[in-house]
């Protein structure tokens, strides 16, 4: 089985760029012990504990739209329902239990496994 290391996801409102440009989809990688220690000698964490957060996720976050480099400063500025959906996946993807979600199938009612989806339907 392969170990999958990045996770495509579409943000609920999405992040406002100084153009007034809408960025939504962005790939989100595992995080490294690094990761989670590094940022906790950061001033901001030191002086502030809840910024960890947005420190993890600029660090975790690989690309959000045409952004390729995420820095904390873009964290701060997207909106409490995209900070709480990425939350939600950094928590899901890291953590130990397999990313799967059990379905049904509408036309024969049988259940299966699969992988979890972080990305809006279309």
């Amino acid at each position: 089985m392969e170990l999958i290391t990045e996770f495509e996801f579409e943000l609920p409102k999405g992040y406002v760029d100084e153009n007034g440009e809408i960025h939504k989809k962005g790939v989100m990688r595992l995080a490294t012990a690094a990761d989670e220690i590094l940022p906790l000698r950061d001033p901001r964490v030191v002086n502030n504990p809840g910024y960890l957060t947005i420190i993890l996720l600029s660090r975790v976050i690989t690309s959000l739209g045409t952004l390729q480099h995420i820095r904390p400063a873009t964290i701060e500025k997207l909106f409490s329902a995209d900070l709480a959906f990425l939350q939600n996946m950094y928590q899901t993807i890291n953590s130990m239990d397999t990313l799967t979600e059990t379905c049904v199938c509408p036309h024969c009612g049988e259940k299966f496994e699969k992988p979890v989806n972080f990305m809006r339907a279309e």
